[in-house]
């Protein structure tokens, strides 16, 4: 009894609590990408709609804002890629899914802030980018299986291509940009279908070779 009664005792984050620190991330993800990570944070505070105090309760310096932001972006796009392959079974369809919410969530512009910021081993983010590597290459296995994928391409095509796509980088008109990603992302999805119509140039690109890079 006395075990349950501490139990009880232990705090939960209030609702509203947990609604400001959503509303805290969502305001510097778009700040981050509009202004760069320099942004100061007072602005992203008053873009939240709270007050600095707040901000600085859920997050202690710029770093573990940033990094915050980082792994909500990757964890939002792997589940987007989750419940399209959960959905329709199709592995193509949830490769589809993933890239084109990873250019809404504008990750191409956030992830660079990673390496320019801080310790890009913190496990928090280790752990959003391993979550997210192992899905897309257990997707993109599922669609070379299933006959969907050329075999010629690697997670790191994949990666370097849909950044690249989905630039401009934080601070250069990503707006105006919007208009031509999804156009030129599926431009590029459709020229991984199987089968392929050229061979390509050099090896599949793994994830551990750009990190080594």
């Amino acid at each position: 009894m006395q075990t349950a009664a501490h139990e009880r005792k232990v705090p939960r984050p209030r609702a509203d609590a947990l609604r400001n620190r959503e509303r805290i991330v969502t305001a510097a993800r778009e700040m981050f990408v509009e202004h760069g990570p320099d942004v100061p944070l007072d602005e992203i505070a008053r873009r939240a709609g709270v007050g600095n105090a707040t901000l600085y309760r859920n997050f202690s310096d710029r770093d573990a804002l940033v990094r915050e932001v980082v792994c909500s972006v990757m964890d939002r796009t792997a589940e987007a890629a989750e419940q399209a392959l959960a959905e329709t079974g199709d592995a193509f369809a949830a490769l589809e899914r993933f890239v084109h919410a990873a250019a809404d969530e504008r990750i191409s512009a956030l992830c660079p802030m990673v390496s320019s910021t801080f310790d890009q081993h913190h496990p928090d983010l280790e752990a959003s980018r391993e979550r997210v590597e192992q899905l897309i290459e257990e997707i993109m296995g599922r669609a070379k299986a299933a006959g969907q994928l050329r075999t010629d391409v690697g997670v790191g095509d994949l990666m370097v291509a849909a950044a690249q796509l989905s630039r401009p980088p934080a601070g250069t008109g990503c707006l105006f940009g919007d208009r031509f990603v999804h156009r030129h992302l599926q431009l590029f999805l459709d020229g991984l279908r199987a089968p392929a119509r050229s061979a390509l140039p050099g090896t599949a690109v793994t994830m551990k070779e750009l990190r080594r890079s």
